[in-house]
């Protein structure tokens, strides 16, 4: 069969998967620290779910059967199925999971879900049709204390700066802000001044004024919008000054300053450096309702914001509750694809394997065999060496993997050796008491230094 190529739809090889999958157990090590229960939703959720969440909706990859399509096409009547689509985040399969199973879960709720999920946009560097997100969540039950707002962006901006990459920096704002200058400005479409500013990274400030205008805001709202998206700064106090220059106030702005202050000076005091505040960031999406976040790789901003998220009050209801929340997502296919294209990292092996036994003849096989057993009973990732050829083969074997220890059984009465194929050392080894160097256990990964 020809080997076709789906663009948007990554696959690393085994060296990248392992880059990739120190990540996930970093991410999910560090979440579970901070006390986020795992949990996973179903692949799929009903059309009228997804289309009502936002400019994301014209992205969905609807579901159908081959049946109905085929049935379709030839005009025969088929079998109407509910409309369901592929999950294109973590987020709103989350809400419906919140709500089917309020009664079961304990209020706040903290959940981290590490997922596939699929979105019909245009592939390009770090942007996929199909990638794995890794979210975390606290939901409250009617309500949700503020503090969260400013626990979460910390728990992300620690699992971010344990990776071996440059700097990652949290940035934050607060959609009541953005809400506040528009209503002292007399902007009336709201929704588009912040699916306007949302794009500045894209688009530059004369992309957007010209966006904004279609919407009605006139030059002079949008000068000051783009003003506004200037600052960027880690002083609350300068965030206060620079607003007040423009000439903006209100009860709605007041809020938003009080809460985005707060979250600043608190984060700068448990984490210094690892959140700055920044007032271009809107967040499309239209559920969010407090505090939103972006990211950014230090080094790489190039590649756009690899965490987002933040506070929603309304996403999850059920006609009698509302179950507040607050939640960032890890973009980790995006992360990872920088990581291995840089090069930022690079893994000490392409396989788990840390000895190949080598086997001296084929009669002799078991016996290698029986060692490997041996060596796995003691949790030593071991395999077994594919022919018994030389043992130069044999060793090129291993090297070529970056496997760093090959066994091999002595001859009748004589000791076993294992040799680290690195260093050359050779010693007797026996693979009931033989200890591998932690260090050399599992793959490691190591940043790349210029």
């Amino acid at each position: 069969m020809a080997r076709t190529s789906l663009s948007g739809f990554p696959e690393w090889l085994p060296e990248g998967r392992i880059i990739e999958m120190h990540v996930l157990d970093e991410l999910r090590r560090v979440f579970e620290l901070h006390g986020f229960a795992g949990i996973e939703t179903r692949a799929v959720e009903t059309l009228e779910q997804l289309e009502a969440k936002g400019e994301t909706s014209k992205e969905i990859y609807v579901l159908d059967r081959l049946q109905a399509l085929k049935a379709a096409a030839s005009g025969a009547r088929a079998p109407k199925d509910k409309g369901m689509g592929l999950h294109f985040d973590l987020t709103v399969p989350f809400a419906r999971y919140v709500v089917e199973n309020a009664n079961e879960l304990d209020f706040p709720f903290k959940r981290y879900q590490i997922q596939k999920v699929w979105r019909g946009e245009r592939p390009q560097d770090g942007r996929f049709r199909e990638f794995t997100q890794a979210d975390i969540d606290v939901v409250g039950n009617g309500e949700l204390p503020f503090h969260f707002e400013v626990d979460l962006p910390l728990v992300m901006a620690e699992a971010l700066n344990n990776l071996p990459i440059p700097p990652v920096r949290v940035l934050v704002n607060n959609r009541k802000v953005v809400q506040g200058v528009c209503e002292s400005l007399g902007v009336t479409d709201v929704e588009a001044a912040l699916r306007g500013l949302d794009k500045i990274d894209k688009i530059g400030a004369e992309g957007v004024a010209a966006e904004l205008a279609q919407s009605g805001i006139d030059g002079d709202q949008a000068a000051v919008l783009l003003q506004m998206a200037q600052i960027r700064t880690s002083d609350s106090a300068e965030i206060r000054d620079r607003l007040a220059d423009l000439g903006v106030s209100g009860e709605l702005l007041e809020e938003g300053l009080r809460e985005l202050t707060e979250l600043l000076d608190t984060a700068n005091k448990r984490m210094p450096g690892a959140v700055v505040a920044d007032l271009k960031i809107a967040r499309g999406l239209d559920y969010y309702t407090g505090s939103v976040y972006e990211s950014e790789i230090e080094g790489h901003e190039d590649l756009g914001s690899i965490c987002s998220g933040g506070r929603y009050d309304s996403l999850a209801k059920d006609g009698k509750r509302t179950y507040p929340g607050v939640g960032l997502s890890i973009g980790v296919s995006r992360l990872v694809s920088r990581m291995i294209s840089a090069p930022m990292v690079t893994a000490s092996r392409k396989v788990p394997t840390a000895v190949v036994v080598a086997v001296i003849t084929e009669d002799q096989r078991e016996r290698s065999e029986a060692i490997a057993a041996a060596l796995r009973a003691r949790g030593i990732s071991t395999d077994v060496a594919p022919s018994a050829a030389k043992f130069g083969k044999q060793i090129k074997f291993a090297d070529k993997r970056g496997i760093p220890f090959v066994w091999f059984p002595g001859d009748e009465g004589a000791a076993d050796t294992v040799k680290d194929i690195r260093s050359g050392e050779q010693v007797e080894a026996d693979p009931a008491t033989w200890t591998i160097p932690a260090a050399d256990a599992v793959p490691s990964i190591e940043k790349v230094t210029d």
